[in-house]
This record gives structure tokens, sequence and C-alpha cells, in this order.
């Protein structure tokens, strides 16, 4: 019984740490030329830097089959796309203010965030 206890509580921390408390790598891109690779439960890079007031692009490539992997949403901008299997899918962002935003899947165990300076 203890065994089970121990498993149990071991198990609960690991789904608060995957689901609340990991914070992706802080792997970077400068421009909007490269790739978001969606691979992995994870946004590569997941840090995004914008400069403010400009329109930009973002290109993503889902690699991931999970279904959780096929919406990309940036809340704040009010953006929601369905990311195609191993295709090239481009998301037109509009100017932004300085600021950070979150982008994410439908249920936010994919996340990244727009550095925008």
């Amino acid at each position: 019984m203890l065994f089970t206890n121990l498993a149990g509580v071991a198990l609960i921390a690991l789904i608060v740490w995957w689901f609340w408390l990991y914070k992706p790598g802080e792997d970077a891109m400068n421009d909007s030329s490269s790739i978001i690779i969606v691979e992995s439960g994870t946004y590569q890079p997941s840090h995004i830097r914008l400069p403010a007031g400009q329109p930009a692009e973002l290109s993503f490539m889902r690699k991931d089959a999970s279904p959780c992997s096929e919406i990309v949403q940036i809340p704040e901008l009010e953006i929601s796309e369905s990311l195609p299997l191993n295709k090239t899918m481009t998301i037109h962002i509009p100017p932004m203010k300085k600021g950070e935003y979150e982008f994410h899947c439908q249920m936010q165990m994919y996340r990244g965030v727009i550095h925008v300076e």
C-alpha cells in the first residue's frame, strides 16, 4: 500500500510539473524568417523576438501527430489557426505594441512567447 501511495504522489507531482511548472527552454528566434517546429510537446523555438509596430509572419511546421498540436492560438491577437501535419503554415501577425504575447495549443500544453521590442 505504501508503494501505491508513493507512486500516486509521484504521478501527481509529474502532472503538476508538466502542465503548470514546466517552462520550455530559452531558445529564441530573432526574426520571422525561421520556422517554428511543433514536436514532442513543444514549440522550437518557444521564444520569438519581433520588432514593435511592424507586421510579421510566423511559419509553423507541425511534426507531432498529437491532436493537441493541431491548433495554435495567440489569444491577445484573437488568432487561432489549424496546423497541417508535416506542412508549413504561415500566420500573419499584425503590428503589435511592445510587450509579451503568449501562444499555445488549445489545451495550453504546448507554450511559447512572442517578445515584442
